[in-house]
Protein backbone atom coordinates (compact mmCIF):
# COMPACT_ATOMS: atom_id res chain seq x y z
CA UNK A 1 0.00 0.00 0.00
CA UNK A 2 1.36 3.36 -0.99
CA UNK A 3 -0.75 5.48 1.60
CA UNK A 4 1.02 8.77 3.00
CA UNK A 5 -0.98 8.52 5.62
CA UNK A 6 -0.27 4.61 6.80
CA UNK A 7 3.63 5.58 6.43
CA UNK A 8 2.84 8.74 8.87
CA UNK A 9 1.64 6.26 11.34
CA UNK A 10 4.00 3.83 10.94
CA UNK A 11 6.98 6.09 11.29
CA UNK A 12 8.00 5.59 8.11
CA UNK A 13 7.32 9.67 6.60
CA UNK A 14 7.82 12.40 8.99
CA UNK A 15 4.85 14.59 10.75
CA UNK A 16 4.28 17.34 13.28
CA UNK A 17 2.18 15.07 15.36
CA UNK A 18 0.26 16.51 18.34
CA UNK A 19 -1.59 13.73 19.60
CA UNK A 20 -1.72 9.71 19.00
CA UNK A 21 -3.48 7.33 20.98
CA UNK A 22 -4.35 3.41 19.96
CA UNK A 23 -7.08 4.27 17.43
CA UNK A 24 -5.59 7.92 15.80
CA UNK A 25 -3.01 9.99 15.48
CA UNK A 26 -3.27 14.06 14.81
CA UNK A 27 -0.73 15.93 12.75
CA UNK A 28 -0.54 19.17 11.28
CA UNK A 29 -1.44 19.35 7.54
CA UNK A 30 1.42 20.24 5.69
CA UNK A 31 -0.76 22.48 2.93
CA UNK A 32 -2.32 24.61 5.63
CA UNK A 33 -5.39 26.37 4.80
CA UNK A 34 -5.65 28.20 7.75
CA UNK A 35 -3.53 28.88 10.98
CA UNK A 36 -4.22 26.12 12.66
CA UNK A 37 -5.03 23.18 10.41
CA UNK A 38 -4.41 19.62 11.75
CA UNK A 39 -5.70 15.93 10.53
CA UNK A 40 -7.16 13.38 12.46
CA UNK A 41 -6.44 9.94 11.11
CA UNK A 42 -7.46 6.57 12.20
CA UNK A 43 -4.65 4.03 12.83
CA UNK A 44 -6.65 1.42 10.44
CA UNK A 45 -6.69 1.87 6.79
CA UNK A 46 -10.07 2.98 6.12
CA UNK A 47 -10.50 4.38 2.71
CA UNK A 48 -13.30 7.25 3.13
CA UNK A 49 -16.64 7.35 5.15
CA UNK A 50 -18.24 5.30 2.14
CA UNK A 51 -16.00 2.49 4.36
CA UNK A 52 -17.26 2.86 7.85
CA UNK A 53 -19.30 0.49 9.00
CA UNK A 54 -21.49 0.58 11.99
CA UNK A 55 -18.93 -0.71 14.18
CA UNK A 56 -16.91 2.38 13.51
CA UNK A 57 -19.68 4.48 15.19
CA UNK A 58 -16.69 4.97 18.64
CA UNK A 59 -13.89 5.43 16.25
CA UNK A 60 -15.52 8.48 14.29
CA UNK A 61 -17.23 9.71 17.54
CA UNK A 62 -13.37 9.50 18.82
CA UNK A 63 -12.00 10.82 16.29
CA UNK A 64 -14.26 14.65 16.83
CA UNK A 65 -13.57 14.07 20.68
CA UNK A 66 -10.07 13.95 19.78
CA UNK A 67 -10.47 16.94 17.55
CA UNK A 68 -12.28 19.10 20.26
CA UNK A 69 -9.34 18.50 22.69
CA UNK A 70 -7.13 19.66 20.08
CA UNK A 71 -8.89 22.69 19.69
CA UNK A 72 -8.50 23.34 22.98
CA UNK A 73 -4.93 22.78 23.20
CA UNK A 74 -4.19 24.44 19.97
CA UNK A 75 -6.35 27.65 21.70
CA UNK A 76 -8.64 27.83 19.41
CA UNK A 77 -11.88 26.09 20.65
CA UNK A 78 -13.49 29.36 22.19
CA UNK A 79 -13.66 31.52 18.82
CA UNK A 80 -14.29 28.56 16.89
CA UNK A 81 -13.53 26.12 14.59
CA UNK A 82 -14.34 23.96 11.79
CA UNK A 83 -14.61 19.85 11.09
CA UNK A 84 -13.82 18.77 7.36
CA UNK A 85 -14.38 15.03 6.24
CA UNK A 86 -14.68 15.25 2.46
CA UNK A 87 -15.42 12.11 0.43
CA UNK A 88 -14.68 10.60 -2.99
CA UNK A 89 -12.78 13.11 -5.85
CA UNK A 90 -15.49 15.26 -6.17
CA UNK A 91 -16.36 15.71 -2.04
CA UNK A 92 -12.51 16.73 -2.12
CA UNK A 93 -10.70 14.41 -0.87
CA UNK A 94 -7.08 13.82 -2.12
CA UNK A 95 -5.73 10.90 0.36
CA UNK A 96 -7.66 8.14 0.46
CA UNK A 97 -7.54 7.27 4.12
CA UNK A 98 -10.13 8.93 6.14
CA UNK A 99 -9.11 11.71 7.71
CA UNK A 100 -10.71 14.88 9.72
CA UNK A 101 -10.00 18.19 9.33
CA UNK A 102 -9.92 20.71 12.39
CA UNK A 103 -9.42 23.69 10.95
CA UNK A 104 -9.12 27.68 12.54
CA UNK A 105 -7.61 30.96 12.43
CA UNK A 106 -9.55 32.50 10.09
CA UNK A 107 -13.14 33.44 8.92
CA UNK A 108 -14.94 31.18 7.10
CA UNK A 109 -18.09 31.53 5.35
CA UNK A 110 -20.74 29.49 7.04
CA UNK A 111 -21.75 27.03 4.04
CA UNK A 112 -24.73 25.52 5.71
CA UNK A 113 -26.27 27.23 8.24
Amino acid sequence: MNCIFCKIIAGEAPASVLYRDEQVIAFRDIHPVASTHVLIVPRRHIDSVNDLEAGDAGLVGHMVLVAKQLAVQEGVAEHGYRLVINTGPEGGQSVFHLHLHLIAGRRTGAMLA
